[in-house]
Formats: C-alpha cells, sequence, structure tokens
C-alpha cells in the first residue's frame, strides 16, 4: 500500500546532483511488510559538507552499485504503492530525474508526511523530521542515513494513520451502488489476476499485479483521468485468482484479455512490451541488432517495457560476446566505434574483421532468444508452501501451466502432464515468458 522512502545525495539540486544512498520501507498501514536499503554510486566526488552531515564517504559508495543497477528493484518495491516521505517532494525529483537519465519516466502517486502533519496535527514549533519526531517522542536511529530517516517516517505516519484511519487506502467517492466495500478487506496481498466485473456480471477488465490488495486499491484512488472515474463507477463486483507466480500471472491475464476482450482493456490499448530487439543485415554482410518501438513490425528477437530496460539489456550482451556497439545502434559516429579505440571491438565497424566471424558471435548472442525445438519446465513457487507452479514450452510452444504438489518429482515429464491446464501459444506470451526469465530467477528451469 505504501513504500516510504528516503534518500541521501550529493547536494540538493535534483538536476546537477545524484543519489548516494536509498532506503525503502514497504507499510501496508499496520506493519512494515518490506525493507530495502543500499549505498548507491553516485560517480562523482562526494563533497565535504554532506560527507560531514550523512557519514557516507567517497571510499563507501566506490563498490555500492550504481543507479542503473539498482533501477529495477526500486520500480518494483514502489509498484502500485503509494510514494511516501518527508518532504517528498525533495526524494521524488531525486529519484525521477535518477530514471529520466536513463530514459525512463518514473510516476507514483505521492504523499508528503510534512504537509499531512501541518494539517493533522497542526501547532508544531517545526515539521523538520527530526524535531517533529522528538516532539512526538520518537527516536531517530542513525540520523541523515536513509534507513534511520525512512523507518522514523514510518513511525511518524502510524502517528498520522491514528489521527485519520482513511489513509489507509480504503476507496472513497463514488462507488457503484452494489458493490459491497467488504470485498476490499477480502483481497490478497500475492500475485495474480483480478476482474472487475458490471453490475450484469460481464467482466469489465482484467488486471495482474504481484499484489493484488495493493493494486485494486490503487484502481480506487485513481482520479488521474476520465477512463479510470469511468471505470471505477461501473465496477459493480471484483473476483479474482490467486496464482503464487508472477509469471503465472502475466501468462493468465493475457489469454484472460485475448478471451474475454474487456471493454476497458479495449480502450487502454495498453502494452506491456513497447520495444524489441531486431537483427538486419547491412549491405556489407554484417548483422546489426537495434532497439526499436515494436509498433507494426514483425515479432521482435525478445521485447521490453521500456527503452532504457533495452539498452541495458544489449550494453551488457554487447560487451558479453564482443559485440561492436555501432552496429547494435548503441554508438554513433562516422568511423569506427569507441570500444574500437580501447580495443574492446574487433573492428567490424569499420571493415577489419570478417563479417562472417563477427556474425558467429551474433549468432551466440542471440541463441537464448530461440526455443527452437526446445523443451523445458519452468518450476517457480505455487500459491502456498506445498505446491510447486509449473510452466511447459513443448517443441518451442507454449503448452500451459498447471500446479502439483511441491513433493512430486517434477522431473517425470509424462506424469507432469496430468497436473498441465493447455493454453494457446502466441507471440504474446513466448514475449512474456522470455522476457521473464532474463529478467527474474526461478526456482528451476528443466529440459527435456
Amino acid at each position: 500500500m505504501y513504500a516510504i522512502i528516503d534518500v541521501e545525495t550529493t547536494g540538493g539540486n535534483a538536476f546537477n546532483e545524484k543519489l548516494t544512498e536509498i532506503s525503502i520501507f514497504q507499510f501496508d498501514g499496520k506493519q512494515i511488510t518490506g525493507q530495502y536499503s543500499t549505498l548507491i554510486n553516485p560517480e562523482r566526488a562526494i563533497p565535504f559538507m554532506i560527507t560531514r552531515l550523512t557519514g557516507i564517504t567517497d571510499e563507501m559508495v566506490r563498490q555500492a552499485p550504481k543507479f542503473y543497477e539498482v533501477a529495477r528493484e526500486i520500480i518494483e518495491l514502489t509498484e502500485g504503492r503509494v510514494f511516501v516521505a518527508h518532504n517528498a517532494n525533495f526524494d521524488y525529483n531525486f529519484i525521477r530525474q535518477e530514471y529520466k537519465r536513463l530514459g525512463y519516466s518514473y510516476n507514483r502517486k505521492t504523499l508528503c508526511t510534512v504537509k499531512l502533519s501541518r494539517k493533522l496535527i497542526p501547532g508544531h514549533r517545526s515539521y523538520s523530521l527530526g524535531n517533529l519526531c522528538s516532539d512526538l517522542g520518537i527516536t531517530i536511529q542513525n540520523r541523515h542515513r536513509a534507513a534511520g530517516d525512512a523507518e522514523a517516517t514510518v513511525k511518524v505516519l502510524e502517528r498520522l494513520l491514528a489521527v485519520d484511519p482513511s489513509l489507509c487506502g480504503m476507496p472513497s467517492g463514488a462507488l457503484h451502488a452494489s458493490l459491497n466495500r467488504s470485498v476490499f478487506a477480502t483481497l490478497p496481498e500475492s500475485p495474480g489476476v483480478y476482474y472487475f466485473h458490471d453490475e450484469e456480471g460481464r467482466v469489465i477488465y482484467v488486471g495482474k499485479s504481484r499484489n493484488i490488495h495493493s493494486r485494486i486499491l490503487t484502481h480506487f484512488s485513481n482520479q488521474s483521468n476520465e477512463k479510470a472515474i469511468a471505470m471505477k463507477a461501473k465496477v459493480a463486483d471484483i473476483s479474482f485468482e490467486a496464482t503464487g507466480s508472477e509469471l503465472l500471472a502475466l501468462l493468465l491475464e493475457s489469454n484472460e484479455i485475448k478471451k474475454l476482450k474487456p471493454l476497458f482493456n479495449r480502450l487502454q490499448r495498453r502494452s506491456s512490451f513497447n520495444f524489441g530487439l531486431f537483427c538486419t543485415t547491412d549491405i556489407f554482410g554484417y548483422q546489426n541488432l537495434e532497439i526499436t518501438e515494436i509498433n507494426q513490425r514483425p515479432a521482435p528477437l525478445t521485447s521490453f517495457s521500456t527503452l532504457s530496460e533495452a539498452r541495458k539489456f544489449l550494453f551488457v550482451m554487447a560487451e558479453r560476446h564482443s559485440l561492436c556497439q555501432k552496429l547494435c545502434g548503441l554508438y554513433y559516429a562516422q568511423g569506427p566505434c569507441f570500444q574500437h579505440g580501447i580495443r574492446a571491438c574487433n573492428g567490424a565497424c569499420i571493415g577489419n574483421e570478417p563479417p562472417e566471424e563477427y556474425n558467429s558471435r551474433v549468432k551466440d548472442a542471440l541463441k537464448q532468444f530461440d526455443y527452437g525445438s526446445q523443451n523445458l519446465v519452468v518450476v517457480d513457487k505455487g500459491r502456498h508452501d506445498d505446491e510447486n507452479s509449473v510452466v511447459m514450452i513443448e517443441n518451442g510452444r507454449y503448452a500451459g501451466f498447471g500446479y502439483l504438489p511441491a513433493d512430486s518429482p517434477v522431473e517425470y515429464i509424462d506424469s507432469l502432464r496430468e497436473y498441465l491446464n493447455n493454453f494457446p501459444d502466441n507471440r504474446d506470451v513466448q514475449q512474456i515468458i522470455r522476457s521473464y526469465l532474463r529478467n527474474h530467477k526461478v526456482q528451476k528451469i528443466i529440459r527435456f
């Protein structure tokens, strides 16, 4: 429901300065449900005055991850949650600017505990975090460090929730007369697919989330556009199917949208995969890789939600397989690429490396995207501790998914089919599976 965040930085200007530390506390209105903290390498010197305030030194961040290395994790930890911070504009603007440098637009609903405190508990001499916590009897452990300040902000939010429980996220405003508010209390905080029904029982929207409860509350607090408000007013009932695995949620959502064709999914015309990796051959015989918008082009080798995610992946792949950044569309110049100047490129960009030698490495790099006639089973967590989920690919085609007891041997493929629910194969599910396996760890992958 909430992501309470604090950051430390190299200075006060979000456009010119960088993050040195971030801490995120996931909070459901009653208790902390998750915590994440890390130093961040700002790739610049930390001013002496900042070090004196925070205690964070250049030495401390030298081996820390750079922002792009933790960017996905921050997105996942804050997805479907209200971004909460003490003086939220400061933290939010710094994080948005870091993503903007990566070519990604980061947007979350925000809540500022400074503004909220002034409204709900007026009369304090100061609403700075230190002074307010002192007045409220809240001890801040490790002041001016992200984790210490974020945890103190959690405690401030708890006090504010005690004053105004409606902040817990119970939907307010115009709801359909038939929608029983008690349904919100039954929603699980686990991965799955959810359905919005109109008063005649028809499904008007299908969605998926790693946390069904938080995601649905986000829908009902969304006043940002006319379509969101119109959909909320039509929802007369809510149902859901927990999947345990986010991969299964993605696959089930894709199938249900194609099968049910819900009204508001059609109106959104949304796509989870906007950019694709494509391979073409230039007039000199070299295979070129490029990231472009998918639109109406043929099926890409793999796909990505954002351009920054795609470029980051291609940079890593190019480095791993000694591919030319210029031929991968990652470096633009008339002559040789920068990597050739430091002897990290064999010269395909200026014709010094034979096309057949270069293309053989491209072929090796692209093997990961080709199921071909592969047979594999993806084993991941189930809906509870006593079961596992399985996704099966047979002869390079998606066969379906299912659940089996956790103690069942998944190596016996013939018996595994008894637990499988068959689903149609299509380009979308192929992209979902490839993208998920590229970016997430699963319990086991069995090839047969």
